[in-house]
């Protein structure tokens, strides 16, 4: 059990993290703009971690849509490094005994088949502002640890899913725009680049992998949070289609499309598995029935 501070608490995967770890006995510690903190106002942060004296921190805030950074390159900068940088130094002073920064497995970047599977070894070519701004909350995190000894452990989260998720994500989009259908009576989902391939798994089991992480990973070290496995976005979108008995069919938004789209992302998690023994474990058709609930059960979709 654990005093445990999570940045980005209300967040898509902050929600459910709190859940477990205070199923896991944890003490948590809320931290999130919902509640008026920003990770950018580094005075107020020091304060606050001074305040509550956390034993360990899991930093999960921060500009996590990767289309909308092409639009807002420093903002997503500014939050993710300079506010990555600010929870580092609060918790290097308060002597936080863990700290799990979440990075993304954007910053790999455009890699070939010949690249996959993707290892913590594999070259970084961020693509996006957003993969930019991961690479640089990845390495100072490696500065805090070998500059600061503040024990880090670099997540490295591939594609995660389920019920809390936004439509800025491309599952969720596509679960709305289904329910939408389903109520107006529509036929045309609009979509933008479904060729490209991704490592996807269940929130849940993230956040259980997160925990483990906390306990059991190596300070200094990074971890790949990944399934093994790649799927097309056109097959996930497939699966969900195949969840509703409403006649549909997609159809190309050029406002939808990226301007450079990453073709394909898997992970090698055998690392993590090594070091925790976490696995994925969700079926990935329980992930999808869950969301498209959630947008179901929404009055606003």
């Amino acid at each position: 059990m654990a005093r445990a501070l999570i940045t980005g608490s209300a967040g898509f995967v902050g929600q459910p993290l709190v859940a477990h770890l205070q199923e896991c006995g944890d003490e948590v510690i809320s931290f999130d703009h919902e509640a008026g903190h920003d990770i950018l106002d580094g005075n107020a942060l020091h304060n606050y971690f001074r305040e509550t004296l956390p034993e360990v921190v899991y930093h999960l805030a921060g500009w996590s849509d990767v289309g909308g950074s092409w639009k807002a390159p420093v903002v997503t900068l500014r939050v993710n490094a300079e506010g990555s940088l600010n929870v580092l130094l609060a918790a290097t002073e308060v002597g936080v005994e863990r700290l799990l920064l979440v990075s993304s497995a954007d910053v790999y970047g455009r890699v070939t088949e010949a690249d996959l599977p993707l290892t913590e070894n594999s070259d970084l070519h961020p693509v996006s502002p957003y993969a930019a701004s991961k690479v640089a909350a990845d390495f100072l995190g490696v500065q805090a640890w070998l500059g600061s000894q503040l024990p880090v452990i670099r997540a490295r989260a591939f594609n995660h899913l389920g019920p809390g998720q936004t439509d800025r994500f491309v599952a969720s989009a596509l679960a709305s725009r289904i329910v939408e259908n389903e109520r107006s009576g529509g036929s045309v989902i609009p979509v933008g680049d479904l060729s490209s391939r991704r490592d996807f798994t269940d929130v849940r089991d993230v956040v259980c992998a997160y925990r483990r992480l906390v306990e059991d990973g190596t300070p200094g070290e990074a971890y790949n949070v990944c399934s093994g496995h790649d799927m097309a976005v056109q097959e996930l979108a497939d699966r969900l289609l195949a969840l509703s008995d409403t006649p549909m069919n997609f159809e190309v938004d050029p406002d939808l499309l990226r301007p450079v789209e990453v073709p394909v992302l898997r992970g090698d998690p055998s690392k993590i598995h090594a070091a925790t023994g976490w696995k994925a474990t969700t079926p990935l058709d329980t992930t999808l029935e869950d969301l498209l609930q959630q947008w179901r059960n929404s009055p606003w979709a």
